[in-house]
């Protein structure tokens, strides 16, 4: 909590608009979701992380159908063991992947998800329905739904702006997916953020490397994977107001990971331990492996079992009616767990070791390596990694599970328009896989002409690239992964994205009878996004042309400056063009027409020129991508934008009918406990009484019989029905003690006005007389309407209505209270000034001294005269000052 509230303190914002003073980031896992806010509301801190409906910081990443009702995050959670087949985890690695891939995974996990596979060859998810099917991109698109929701309950503003994190294995395809699943939430991606990234920013920003540069390794253990990141943090010295500064920054090194190592790995090692012990208990040859039930129960509590064993060395195991009505309890040793993982303790250092080998870096050159992720608190990997280290402490300065989150919010704040860090750090990441491009067509030879790397490994986030070649004919681009070796998971191709470029031929028919100074050539023009997604943005060709013109010669003299004018403009016309043929062309075309004007008295002489004449033509881009990765149409983004938006307002209609439900079932207790109470006997006849508590029972009746199915409208009517005989009752209760307290109130405000009055008339004497008559008229008429309400209401019965209410009261007093302050706030009049009076000798210089000015400066007769000392004597100012 220190370093949060450090770093929300360092943030200070620049308003635009109030709508875009908040951003959010989200930290999207393979079992959890976290969710940071940078708000800049007064009172909040600044940076925070948002809680769920369950007061937790991290939310579980499900999603699951039940009856056609939708659950998400620790709904989906708290049903996971009865509907394990309806629960679904792990869509984030999902993303991008074929559906064989998906599949293996999802068996191994002894989970029974009822799949099928798409046009692209990804994995669809048919629901409960057994009709309806999403794909993953739409069920990941839910829970980043959910995440957006979270921040804007926390920050109490709309929220749209948001950084995901992503691990660093993530290829094209799954990166893609991520943004196509942010586009269906509705959630505006200002980027993705690789998850060490993230953490780099959190561990860097309240630091100061000025006097000393760092490397620090990022070691991050989560459920599914484990990678090491190695980070230079350094300064440079800048500018900043005419003043010399040094700023903080980072670059990323290197980065190694295995995708396959995670906590989960180690739970699975449980698992297979407790289920064989099972199955030998009870014998017969069953296999509790077959029922999935069974499974998700055994591996909810041996997730707690490896939660026990991080501080204990012995840990019980206990599951209800595991299988058919059995019961499971079983203890293992924290020794046996680690005997059980022995070969993944082994495999958890190779990331490390791969960044030192390729960085040439020894364990001396790192500062410090810093753990994230929930998995690095098993005691077995802390005590490899210290071994390894040869230290006798781990570096945790971080939050092991918020560390991403909130340094992912910090790269928001710093990509977000309306709030910027008052504390800089600066980040240079780069792509964690080398990109290569190739050119094909018909006749076209692979060579190093035509397959180039495009991007290496570790390029600057973000860059332009461009590349050429001279070619005559339409092509098609591929862009691939550098190294078959290093591919993200699941990948069976190379290839991640491919395109046709046409328009080529077509250009080198129309100008090939031209004289081409240099054979045409095609210019590709690629991107790699700070999001890390590499794209050919666009391609044009390129003709150079050489022709005659026409053009003064050196030495011509001209007669006037027409001509002049004219020929210096065909020498400096248009040289490029980049609007495509035709408008080329036409500039050609007024070249060579350019001729002296007719008024010239002498023609210019004239010679011909070569002249060097570009241009760029348009080329027509196709993307052709094929599998998971591939583009979707916007058909099929408009059906799957209009399926969320009625599960969102499905879910609103649910949430309000349990919301109404609830509400409707607490009026019903609330009331029938106090109608079995005493206070009531004042204000209620005994009739009412049984008449209200057997409405009471009717409703409650139906609440649990018919209401189980009942919607939105049947909850409000009958709680309007209940309020409509309830409300008039303990109003009438409420009023015993409000209009006695209300009269208390204008009493005192009563002997508080007479000594107002008083006070106005002693020390107050300007005050109009009719104002303060005006006062006590009305608060005569006010006396006399409680004194008659008063005593009509001590000869009413208390079970009817009352003759007037505590607000009435308040509401006349209040009257009052205006018309005592509208007359206080009467100012004293300002005192007279009398002019000093003149005697006669005076009196006829000052008018003589008059005369003499008006004669000398005639002024008009609207203009103030000024005496001898300076003074205005004008008639109208000095009345002005009386009033």
């Amino acid at each position: 909590m220190l370093r949060l509230v450090i770093v929300a303190l360092i943030v200070v914002a620049i308003s635009v608009s109030p709508g875009r003073s908040a951003v959010s980031s989200i930290d999207l896992g393979s079992e959890w979701l976290k969710v940071a806010v940078v708000n800049l509301k007064p009172g909040q801190i600044p940076i925070s992380v948002a809680i769920n409906e369950m007061s937790k910081r991290k939310s579980p990443a499900l999603v699951a159908f039940q009856s056609g009702d939708r659950l998400i995050g620790e709904e989906a959670a708290g049903i996971v063991a009865r509907y394990p087949d309806k629960v679904y985890s792990l869509v984030r690695d999902m993303i991008g992947k074929p559906y064989g891939f998906v599949k293996d995974l999802i068996d191994s996990l002894y989970l029974q998800y009822d799949t099928v596979e798409d046009y692209r060859g990804a994995v669809g998810i048919k629901i409960d329905d057994g009709v309806t099917i999403f794909s993953v991109e739409e069920l990941t698109a839910m829970i980043l739904g959910y995440a957006l929701n979270l921040a804007q309950f926390h920050s109490k503003v709309p929220i749209k702006d948001a950084v995901i994190t992503v691990p660093p294995y993530f290829g094209q395809a799954e990166r893609k997916g991520i943004l196509l699943a942010a586009q269906l939430a509705g959630v505006n991606v200002l980027s993705l953020i690789n998850e060490y990234a993230g953490a780099a920013l959190q561990y860097g920003i309240d630091k100061d490397f000025s006097n000393e540069s760092r490397h620090v390794i990022f070691y991050d253990m989560g459920a599914r994977s484990t990678y090491a990141a190695l980070v230079y943090f350094s300064s440079y010295k800048t500018k900043e107001f005419g003043k010399t500064v040094f700023a903080n920054q980072f670059q990323v090194k290197d980065v190694r990971w295995n995708s396959d190592l995670g906590g989960q790995h180690m739970e699975s090692r449980l698992i297979e331990y407790f289920a064989d012990e099972f199955n030998k208990q009870l014998g017969s040859g069953i296999d509790v492996r077959k029922s999935s039930k069974a499974m998700a129960k055994l591996k909810k509590q041996v997730k707690r079992t490896k939660e026990i064993l991080s501080a204990n060395t012995v840990a019980p195991l206990s599951v209800e009616s595991l299988y058919d009505d059995h019961d499971f309890r079983s203890t293992i040793t924290r020794e046996k767990f680690e005997e059980l993982c022995r070969d993944l303790w082994e495999k958890s250092l190779v990331p490390i070791k791969e960044v030192l080998e390729y960085s040439g870096l020894k364990m001396s050159d790192i500062y410090a390596m810093e753990l994230i992720g929930g998995a690095t608190r098993v005691p077995k990997l802390q005590s490899m990694l210290q071994e390894f280290l040869g230290k006798k402490s781990l570096d945790k300065h971080l939050d092991a599970d918020e560390a991403i989150v909130l340094g992912a919010s910090l790269y928001a704040a710093n990509l977000s328009d309306g709030i910027k860090l008052n504390r800089k750090l600066g980040m240079v990441d780069g792509s964690t896989y080398g990109y290569v491009v190739q050119l094909e067509a018909p006749g076209l030879l692979t060579n190093d002409n035509t397959r180039q790397v495009l991007a290496p490994r570790l390029k600057k986030l973000p860059s332009k690239m461009f590349r050429s070649i001279v070619y005559d004919k339409d092509f098609e681009v591929s862009l691939s992964y550098e190294s078959d070796d290093l591919l993200p998971p699941g990948t069976v191709s190379p290839i991640f994205a491919q395109y046709a470029v046409s328009g080529l031929a077509d250009a080198t028919e129309k100008y090939s009878s031209r004289n081409l100074s240099s054979p045409i050539k095609a210019n590709m023009h690629f991107s790699l996004s700070r999001s890390g997604i590499l794209s050919l943005d666009r391609a044009d060709a390129v003709i150079e042309i050489t022709e005659l013109v026409d053009v003064p010669k050196a030495n011509a003299k001209l007669d006037n400056s027409t001509s002049a004018s004219s020929n210096k403009s065909i020498e400096d016309g248009p040289q490029n063009m980049s609007e495509g043929t035709d408008n080329g062309e036409q500039a050609s075309t007024n070249i060579s027409d350019s001729s002296p004007k007719e008024n010239n008295t002498e023609d210019v002489a004239i010679e011909k020129k070569l002249k060097k004449r570009t241009f760029r033509v348009p080329l027509k881009i196709t993307e052709k991508t094929n599998g998971p990765g591939m583009a979707l149409s916007k058909e099929y983004l408009i059906e799957a934008e209009e399926k969320l938006e009625q599960l969102d307002k499905k879910d609103a209609d649910r949430r309000r009918t349990a919301e109404l439900k609830n509400n409707l079932e607490g009026y019903i207790y609330d009331t029938k406990e106090k109608l079995e109470t005493s206070e009531l006997e004042s204000v209620l006849t005994i009739e009412e009484r049984q008449s209200f508590t057997k409405k009471l029972e009717e409703v409650q009746e139906w609440l649990y019989m018919d209401g189980e199915d009942a919607n939105v409208t049947d909850f409000q009517q009958r709680l309007d029905v209940l309020k409509s005989i309830g409300d008039p009752i303990f109003f009438r209760l409420s009023e015993l003690s409000a209009r006695p307290a209300a009269f208390e109130h204008a009493r005192k405000f009563y002997n508080e006005l007479d000594q107002i009055v008083q006070d106005w008339e002693s020390k107050k004497s300007w005050l109009p007389l009719h104002r303060i008559e005006e006062v006590t008229n009305a608060a005569k008429k006010v006396k006399r309407w409680l004194e008659e309400n008063e005593a009509a209401q001590k000869k009413a019965s208390l079970f009817s209505n009352p003759e007037f209410t505590s607000e009435e009261v308040y509401e006349k007093i209040l009257d009052l209270q205006d018309k005592v302050a509208s007359v206080n706030k009467i100012p004293k009049p300002k005192p007279k000034i009398e002019k000093p009076k003149l005697n006669d000798t005076e009196n006829d210089s000052h008018i003589t001294e008059e005369t003499d000015s008006t004669t000398k400066e005639k002024p008009s007769n609207d203009q103030s005269t000024t005496d001898s000392t300076g003074s205005s004597t004008d008639e109208s100012s000095s009345l002005h000052e009386e009033l």
